[in-house]
């Protein structure tokens, strides 16, 4: 009897799965004549079915669902479009972030950027991204994604997501297209970006920080420099760190006054750091002093600052500093700094540093800031053959962003790496360096 019952049970599994694949891979027109069913049930799991199958008719039939009176319906067919990841989905999806429900119009802005990224939605992704709005308020930075140097994005994209950000029928929806403006590092953004900077909302305010921070146009720093008065804490450390970053030596001063006088301890860390990214020559005896702070992250930003200024004459500090210190992150940020000043004795040390979880992304991040200088370039190539395979693969994506056409002949022979995700990440940075090569000609 229990054999019998096994048997039936798997008789029903086998015929769910084959019915399964029957719906895969049928055609494209059963499912659209269901997408004009009269019970919204029925369209909406066309829809589904329309996604999976992706094909031109699939998708011409799923653009004009968009107009469906069910929000449900809408609903999926952004998901569908999302799913199919053609760029002919892109127009559609512009057109859906024009839509009268907010939550369509977010979802459309998460499918076309999401084209880029690789992150499409799925089922539950519209209160995954409310979630990771509400949690905005604690995060600035640890936000970094972007898309690589040299990926060309649709106009048509860029422009749905501009007309989203001045559109002020719902301010959530405003937040993702700020977001999803800054990780399609969108230059022609930047004026609206700016406004939103200083929008009300202290949310839309910092995602479009952020995205400034991201797009690294400098013609926006001075801009800012008015939100380091913000009443608002977080608009006003999210300010600091990124006037820094857009390298507005005009900020320096009233930085260096929020430093010495704000009784805020985190908002002091901010304005540090801030004065860390700007390198200014006249904050060496600020960073000397701080350079020896008990706070770790006061160390650290000192240390970067000091670094930054392109002084050599800073390194006998820095080298007592580095020896002394006990912390790693701290001594890590020093020995960028005495690297950067042009003295290699960390190199080694910061390459091996890749291959820890602790320190890893910080040792990229520095090898990044460092590589900008071609000189340095030809130092890491060596390191390219390591017996490691995650030093080869992190050394790989700095070169995405800073590889020049020396990088080509070593990343091509490590397209063949033994290691996939080495191969891949080679190939990655190849792109993104052929891209730049091609933008420059």
């Amino acid at each position: 009897m229990k054999r019998l019952s096994v048997l039936i049970i798997s008789c029903i599994f086998l015929v769910s799965i084959a019915g399964s694949l029957a719906v895969a891979d049928q055609p494209s027109g059963t499912a659209i004549e269901r997408l004009k069913s009269p019970d919204a049930n029925i369209r909406a799991k066309a829809a589904r079915e329309l996604g999976k199958v992706g094909d031109p008719p699939s998708i011409s039939a799923l653009n004009t669902a968009l107009t469906d009176s069910d929000v449900k319906v809408r609903r999926e067919v952004v998901l569908a479009l999302a799913a199919i990841h053609k760029s002919a989905t892109l127009e559609p999806l512009a057109g859906a972030s024009r839509d009268a429900d907010a939550g369509i119009r977010s979802l459309a802005i998460q499918s076309m950027v999401g084209y880029y990224t690789g992150q499409t939605p799925g089922a539950g992704f519209t209160g995954f991204m409310k979630k990771n709005v509400q949690r905005a308020k604690s995060l600035f930075v640890e936000d970094e994604t972007q898309i690589d140097p040299g990926v060309t994005v649709d106009p048509v994209v860029l422009a749905a997501l501009q007309n989203d950000l001045s559109d002020t029928r719902s301010v959530s929806v405003q937040r993702d297209a700020a977001r999803g403006l800054g990780i399609l590092m969108a230059r022609q953004a930047v004026p609206d970006l700016v406004k939103a900077a200083h929008s009300s909302d202290n949310d839309l305010a910092r995602q479009a920080i952020n995205s400034l921070a991201k797009i690294k146009d400098t013609s926006a720093g001075p801009q800012l420099i008015d939100l380091l008065d913000s009443r608002s804490k977080d608009v006003k450390r999210d300010a600091a760190v990124t006037v820094g970053i857009l390298r507005t030596r005009g900020a320096s001063g009233k930085l260096e006054l929020i430093f010495e006088n704000n009784p805020d301890k985190t908002t002091k860390e901010k304005a540090l750091q801030g004065l860390a990214y700007l390198g200014d020559p006249v904050s060496v005896p600020l960073f000397n002093k701080e350079l020896w702070n008990p706070s770790k992250a006061f160390r650290i930003s000192a240390a970067e600052g000091l670094g930054r200024t392109g002084d050599p004459a800073n390194i006998p500090e820095l080298q007592k500093a580095v020896i002394a210190e006990k912390d790693g992150d701290a001594r890590l940020a020093m020995q960028f700094a005495i690297t950067n000043l042009g003295k290699d004795d960390y190199l080694n040390t910061m390459i091996q540093e890749l291959n820890t979880k602790l320190r890893g992304d910080a040792a990229q991040a520095y090898l990044v800031e460092l590589s900008q200088n071609p000189a340095f370039l030809s130092k890491m190539y060596p390191y390219l053959n390591s017996n490691d395979a995650t030093v080869r693969r992190r050394l790989a994506a700095v070169l995405v962003s800073t590889g020049d056409g020396t990088s080509i002949a070593p990343l091509e022979k490590l397209t063949h790496d033994s290691n996939s995700d080495v191969a891949t990440a080679a190939l990655r940075a190849l792109r993104a360096i052929r891209a730049r090569q091609a933008e420059k000609h």
